[in-house]
């Protein structure tokens, strides 16, 4: 066989590997990525054959990883990070007029802030793709560091250690309630008064879950959580609706039109601040330079 077809049939299997894992379906995975079913799972089935260990427990209902699965994902996710590192570093050689960069953002950032600047940003060059994939904060930085992502945008602090650190927003945290709830006549509260308090809160994969729990842990109590929820529209309304209170950033507080809710200062200097990550020492493209460039010098 052919030595370059089989290293590409190889790439396509972990490929194929880590789309199962990332939707946990390896149906939703083929159709993600325009194939069959039995195509992928033939695949993997091949891979999991040729390393001679099972990489996915497969039910009616979801595919998980086991761990030798989990093993060989981390390692896949390095190796086509490396991969298309070395393709942008060639590209960037030739001085082609184009370029791709993968970015990741959370999706309380990438709707509030983004959709302008990527518009502006396509205007400006567009012979430049973006690929922008929404995980949560966590997730993200961990994709940069892995190579997944060429940059990132995430909420600090940060570790400078490993990650070159482009801060761009930086607001204040603000309280939000009921319009009949007994602090909505105040303009300034202390966390400390919301010990009793029933909170509409972020999943824990969002970086402002375990910034705001710190906050509440050095106040002295453990907040109570009654939902959790990824969008910031959903948490308002349900706050719209008496069903507790909820704590967020200045600009998500500047798009409330609901009536029924009122937005208090927080007696305590939260910040919510934001910033363009790159993993250090990894090739950063012309394209991914310029983006930073062009994003650093545009208001948000």
């Amino acid at each position: 066989m052919n030595f370059s077809r089989c290293i590409d049939l190889e790439l396509r299997q972990l490929q194929f590997l880590i789309e199962a894992a990332k939707h946990k379906s390896i149906t939703k995975a083929a159709e993600n990525m325009h194939i069959s079913q039995p195509a992928l799972s033939k695949s993997i089935i091949a891979l999991e054959e040729e390393l001679g260990m099972t990489l996915i427990i497969r039910t009616n209902k979801t595919s998980d990883l086991t761990d030798a699965g989990e093993v060989v994902v981390d390692y896949a996710q390095k190796i086509i990070g490396l991969l298309d590192e070395m393709k942008t570093t060639l590209n960037d050689m030739t001085n082609l007029a184009r370029g791709q960069i993968n970015i990741g953002l959370p999706p309380f950032i990438g709707s509030l802030f983004f959709p302008k600047v990527m518009a502006k940003f396509h205007h400006a060059y567009p012979n430049i793709e973006l690929n922008i994939t929404e995980y949560g904060g966590a997730r993200v930085v961990k994709s940069v560091e892995e190579g997944e992502f060429e940059l990132g945008v995430a909420v600090l602090p940060l570790d400078e250690r490993q990650f070159n650190v482009y801060p761009i927003v930086e607001e204040d945290m603000k309280l939000l309630v009921y319009k009949d709830h007994h602090l909505a006549k105040r303009k300034v509260v202390d966390i400390k008064e919301l010990m009793n308090e029933e909170f509409i809160f972020y999943h824990e994969e969002f970086a402002l879950y375990q910034i705001m729990r710190n906050h509440f842990i050095s106040a002295g109590f453990v907040p109570k959580i009654l939902f959790k929820s990824s969008q910031w529209d959903l948490m308002t309304e349900m706050v719209a609706a008496n069903l507790g209170i909820t704590i967020l950033p200045q600009s998500i507080c500047n798009r409330v039109v609901n009536t029924d809710i009122k937005v208090i200062d927080l007696k305590q200097e939260i910040l919510w601040r934001l910033a363009v990550l790159t993993k250090k020492d990894r090739y950063i493209s012309n394209a991914g330079r310029t983006f930073i460039d062009f994003i650093l010098k545009e208001p948000l």
